[in-house]
């Protein structure tokens, strides 16, 4: 039997492992293998809405927050969203992601998480979590803050995101979330030949943090260019 899009993204997220190597300030966190609940939500969550055979445009963010897919194992997730919009609890954790705020507002509006999510997948070129120690707390890091890191992990996001378009993924346009991470996806595009054409959407956070009263044009940007490159 045919693998659906949802078996073949469980496949992939059970097989993910870190990069050979990356700065030793940096960690990188696998919630698939830290957290066996992980694993049980992800896969109810791709089968509750990715079990057919349809192809789907991507939206690429930058790489998991620690408590957003960094525990649910779904991009821009929290555990407050999976439980009150997915109808999917999480008992050994309760986490609040910014970013999933703004994401699931938006989809709201784009009529609602089947209809969204049988028309678009989000994931990230580096679909694992980054820490750094700081002030002896972990806090969240980026792929480009350091350009060691970037350069260490370049070729891993080449190969993570030929698997992503090996699920099911309309390769015409891709929309990318952060301008900073549209100019380094971009280059990463420029070598490999991935998507036809990359779209830059604010991310998330920096709307919620900084924009949050503008909120409303910036879900009809995304909701917009949506349309603009069906």
């Amino acid at each position: 039997m045919k693998k659906t899009f949802a078996d073949k993204v469980i496949q992939f997220n059970s097989k993910l492992v870190s990069p050979n190597k990356v700065p030793a300030e940096f960690t990188v966190l696998n919630p698939f293998i830290d957290n066996p609940e992980t694993m049980q939500v992800m896969k109810a969550f791709y089968r509750k809405y990715f079990n057919d055979h349809r192809p789907r445009r991507m939206l690429l963010g930058i790489n998991p927050g620690r408590h957003g897919a960094a525990v649910t194992g779904v991009p821009f997730t929290d555990t407050k969203r999976l439980e009150e919009i997915c109808g999917l609890p999480m008992y050994s954790v309760r986490t609040h992601e910014v970013s999933s705020v703004f994401i699931y507002d938006m989809i709201s509006n784009y009529g609602g998480v089947e209809k969204f999510y049988s028309d678009f997948y989000i994931n990230s070129p580096f679909p694992l979590a980054i820490v750094r120690e700081k002030n002896g707390k972990q806090i969240n890091a980026n792929y480009y803050d350091d350009k060691e890191l970037f350069n260490s992990v370049r070729e891993y996001m080449i190969e993570n995101l030929r698997a992503h378009i090996a699920l099911g993924i309309d390769t015409s346009c891709a929309f990318v979330l952060g301008i900073k991470n549209h100019r380094f996806i971009s280059e990463l595009n420029k070598e490999a030949q991935l998507f036809d054409q990359l779209i830059p959407l604010e991310h998330p956070r920096y709307i919620q943090q900084y924009k949050s009263k503008d909120k409303e044009q910036f879900i009809g940007n995304y909701l917009e260019a949506f349309i603009q490159e069906r």
